[in-house]
């Protein structure tokens, strides 16, 4: 199989690539990357031999085609993700999740792909105070990021329902992990408290999370690419709800830092308060999680502190 992975030198697209590699010898893997701040070539260092990597931005078709030529799938990582950009700067957002989405679609409809997943998010169905969204739950997105998010997975849909194209949709709830950039909680906080520097908690920090190990996401996100069935969508949570203040001072304990750091701010426009997805639909495929949340943590501080060069710089 020749696979197509845009947006495959960010976060979750050079964890995903590093996963196929190891996990499906022979076949060939093609990154397509605009290599925007948070795409980051040093993410793929060790497996740049082993792929074929262009850069471009998804938005446009050229870049798109010349990419996907010649592949059996592509796999949709390719996004802006962060919510406070995208309350200051909203059309980025717009731009890129949607106008970009549009285009790989349009695309893979051309090249007669045989599979195109798309990768969204729990934050489109909005915030949830009790119990768990399922897949067949309303969206009701409450920033411009998870709108924007939302419009590309009805794209999605509409892609399969109109013209045929084999879709499916994974919606994770929060990954964390090696190589992501330290504008999201964890590893934010992490940099932060290494140089004794305030860590900024919106509000109570009362604000629930479900928390997911990138590889187990790269493990469920692989699973869908074979098994999923066209059109439909699956959700990947880690099943371990922790509100804010609860990561925090559980990243101070690891790093032997006082809660003293802790300095709550005021809260940001439209924060949602708890989300929470239902994954019985992909369980049934066979996926569990497999890591522990406190263990994920402690190895995804570890590794921002054996790869300073990594981050230095960065904040």
């Amino acid at each position: 199989m020749r696979l197509l992975v845009t947006g495959g030198a960010g976060f979750i697209g050079s964890n995903f690539v590093r996963h196929i590699l190891k996990a499906r010898p022979g076949c060939e893997v093609v990154v397509l990357d605009a290599l925007t701040y948070c795409g980051r070539r040093e993410s793929l260092e060790d497996c740049l031999g082993d792929i074929t990597f262009y850069k471009g931005d998804i938005c446009e078709p050229a870049a798109v085609h010349k990419a996907m030529e010649g592949c059996d799938a592509a796999v949709n990582f390719a996004a802006e993700t962060h919510v406070d950009r995208s309350i200051s700067e909203p059309s980025a957002f717009i731009r890129s999740n949607v106008l970009g989405a549009q285009v790989l679609l349009e695309e893979a409809r051309s090249a007669n792909l045989a599979r195109f997943v798309q990768i969204s998010t729990d934050e489109v169905y909005g915030s949830i105070l009790q119990g768990s969204f399922r897949e067949s739950d309303c969206l009701s997105p409450s920033s411009p990021y998870s709108a924007s998010k939302a419009g590309a997975d009805l794209l999605a849909r509409s892609y399969f329902i109109t013209f045929g194209l084999p879709v499916v949709i994974t919606r994770s709830s929060n990954n964390f992990g090696p190589c992501q950039y330290p504008e999201k909680l964890i590893p934010f906080f992490v940099l932060r408290a290494l140089k004794d520097e305030s860590l900024p908690v919106y509000g109570s920090g009362g604000n629930v999370r479900d928390w997911l190990y990138v590889e187990d996401n790269c493990r469920a996100i692989d699973l869908v690419l074979d098994q999923g069935m066209p059109g439909e969508i699956y959700n990947i949570g880690g099943g371990c709800e922790l509100s804010n203040l609860e990561i925090t001072s559980r990243i101070l304990s690891l790093l032997n830092k006082p809660e003293s750091l802790i300095r709550h701010v005021a809260d940001r426009p439209g924060h949602d308060r708890r989300y929470s997805v239902d994954c019985s639909k992909i369980r049934k495929l066979g996926w569990r999680p497999e890591h522990q949340f406190d263990e994920a943590l402690q190895e995804t501080i570890q590794w921002y502190l054996d790869n300073k060069s990594w981050w230095q710089g960065l904040l």
